[in-house]
């Protein structure tokens, strides 16, 4: 419809070039000046009311076969998102006219596929030039492999990918990236199968192929396979670009490895890459998420151009790490700065108000967002202001909220109120309120565990074993808390009784070792944690295993002392390994950085920097 809109403004130019107001050139100019005339106008075209003036001179001149002519004419309307225009003028009805090449299809293929909104349309002129026998060339597959990663469809993306080699082009090294980059972006989860083996099968590699690979392992959360597939950049000699670069470091913040972060900083220096803005986001992502905000914090008052991404990054790294009161002066000074906040920067200061306990802030900047930046709440603000009432114990207040609340909770707001009813001994509301959210969700294993929890702490053991029972009935398995920890630039992980490790007899008895000292110093443990019918002693020695004790018993082992020791937990840490941790801290002076799945911990002299508020 569009296009065919389009169309018919394009044709009605065919009547106003009668009357246009630009100069013709003699009668006795050649065509060749005529060619130049327009070409030239093309090049210093600069709004999009000239280039139309523009197309009524060529409709004039008779130029609207001139192949070189209407391509650069297609190039020039890119620049303005005019390109279905342009589309219009040069297919009528999608239909080519005479004389149309490879190169003129190529232009418009790439034009639509840098489009956001319009990449669909690139996939149609690759669909129309095959239907009219005008064979494509290696340029062509790289820009319809871009719209096929954009529209993120598998199907389509194997059929273009025969096409390849129907063409002859599967052995062409930018068509090969690309095709890396579309099954990266096409395939679901954490394993790219086809873009691995399209990247096996590479006869040779550079840094966009390696790019490629790495950064779709790195977006689909499998960042140990990205790191790896980096290391193995490394050996065989090709230099890592800059998105190779921001790719690792996603993957580093993701892993927590400060190590490996540092390294890439370093690299940058060694090999004077330019810091481009993404590239110093990404550097203070990483310093942030591996527990060194206040690198991060020193990066970003370096920058000379700063962006709204630079700025909420800092914001949300203040915030994990508890410095609400950093993280709201800082959102003050970028709005002082005449930065216009959007969604994701309200987000990160909610964050820093709910992590920090800031209920009265909380209140302020979300009533700011409507009223002072006519910026409607998302879901996801709502979920923040939920969020920050119920860690301060303001349940009975989250839920008139909740109840007041424009749209349609979700189920994560209500699994947050579950979570306060829980830590807050309102176990009866908590009990109802799981079992409601079973009913709306029978397939989110956290709904069980929520209410599996509540029977625990109410003891009612058999309630508890049903719906265990439940969740093995329908296939459901509790995600098992794990922690890594970075050790001489390797990732190690642990589980709760984690005996894969070669050391872990040394580890163990460390383990055992660290529950004597800190006993010693005061530390209880807090058995009530332990979700199980079994005896205190047994619930004790479970609580030894927790995977978080697990990684610290191995860096005390590992590292000298003294050593800062840091760690990720993939789950929220439980009260009994917060308390340990604590003592840990103190009784062998160290200071521990723990990651879970909500924010940090920084543990120091027998302290943490939450003020047990997490």
């Amino acid at each position: 419809m569009q296009l065919a809109k389009l169309s018919s403004a394009a044709a009605a130019f065919t009547t106003a070039a009668t009357t246009s107001r630009l100069q013709l050139p003699p009668s006795t100019t050649k065509r060749r000046v005529a060619e130049q005339t327009c070409l030239s106008l093309l090049n210093s075209c600069n709004t999009l009311t000239t280039l139309t003036q523009i197309h009524a001179l060529i409709l004039k001149l008779g130029l609207h076969h001139n192949l070189l002519v209407l391509t650069k004419f297609a190039s020039t309307s890119s620049l303005f998102t005019a390109v279905h225009y342009a589309a219009a003028v040069l297919f009528p009805n999608a239909d080519p006219a005479p004389h149309r090449d490879a190169f003129l299809f190529n232009t418009l293929i790439r034009a639509f596929a840098h489009t956001a909104r319009s990449k669909q349309y690139a996939l149609r002129f690759y669909a129309t030039m095959l239907r009219h026998a005008v064979p494509p060339n290696k340029f062509t597959f790289p820009f319809v492999l871009k719209a096929c990663s954009g529209l993120a469809i598998l199907p389509l993306g194997k059929a273009l990918h025969a096409s390849v080699v129907k063409f002859g082009f599967e052995d062409d090294l930018h068509v090969r990236n690309t095709m890396v980059h579309m099954y990266c972006c096409c395939e679901e989860g954490s394993q790219p199968e086809s873009a691995q083996k399209v990247f096996d099968e590479c006869p040779e590699r550079d840094s966009v192929t390696w790019s490629a690979i790495i950064g779709g392992y790195a977006r689909a959360g499998n960042s140990s396979r990205a790191v790896a597939l980096f290391r193995d950049m490394q050996i065989t000699g090709v230099c890592p670009d800059e998105i190779t670069i921001v790719s690792i470091l996603c993957a580093c913040s993701d892993m927590g490895a400060l190590e490996l972060g540092k390294w890439l900083e370093s690299y940058v220096e060694r090999k004077s890459i330019t810091k481009s803005v993404e590239l110093c986001n990404a550097l203070i992502d990483m310093f942030a998420k591996c527990g060194d905000v206040d690198r991060a914090v020193k990066l970003f008052r370096g920058m000379e151009v700063r962006t709204i991404v630079s700025w909420t990054s800092v914001i949300v790294g203040l915030a994990m790490h508890g410095r609400g009161l950093e993280a709201v002066s800082l959102f003050d000074e970028m709005v002082e700065q005449g930065v216009e906040p959007d969604d994701v920067a309200f987000i990160g200061v909610l964050s820093a108000c709910s992590h920090s306990g800031l209920v009265d802030k909380g209140r302020y900047y979300f009533n700011t967002m409507e009223n002072r930046f006519s910026i409607v709440p998302k879901i996801e603000h709502y979920g923040c202001v939920v969020d920050m009432l119920s860690r301060a114990g303001l349940v009975n207040e989250a839920l008139e909220f909740v109840r007041a609340m424009p749209v349609e909770p979700n189920q994560v707001i209500w699994r947050s109120i579950v979570t306060a009813c829980h830590a807050r001994g309102e176990l009866k509301l908590g009990e109802s309120m799981a079992k409601e959210l079973i009913r709306h969700e029978p397939m989110h294993e956290s709904n069980y565990v929520l209410l599996s929890n509540i029977y625990a702490k109410l003891l009612s053991w058999d309630k508890k074993t049903k719906v265990r029972e439940m969740m093995d009935v329908k296939g459901m398995r509790k995600v098992p808390g794990s922690t890594m920890i970075e050790m001489n630039s390797e990732i190690y992980e642990f589980v709760a009784g984690d005996k894969s490790h070669d050391q872990y007899k040394e580890i163990y008895e460390m383990v055992e070792e660290m529950g004597r000292e800190i006993k010693r110093a005061g530390y209880v443990p807090k058995t009530s944690q332990v979700l199980l019918d079994i005896n205190e002693e047994d619930k004790e020695d479970a609580l030894y295993r927790h995977s978080e004790k697990l990684a610290i018993a191995f860096a005390l082992l590992s590292t000298p002392l003294g050593t800062p020791i840091r760690i990720v937990k993939n789950l929220r840490v439980c009260e009994d390994c917060h308390s340990a941790t604590k003592f840990i801290s103190k009784v062998y002076n160290r200071e521990i950085m723990v990651r879970d799945r909500n924010r940090f911990h920084h543990f120091k002299n027998g302290l943490c920097s939450c003020g047990d508020f997490w």
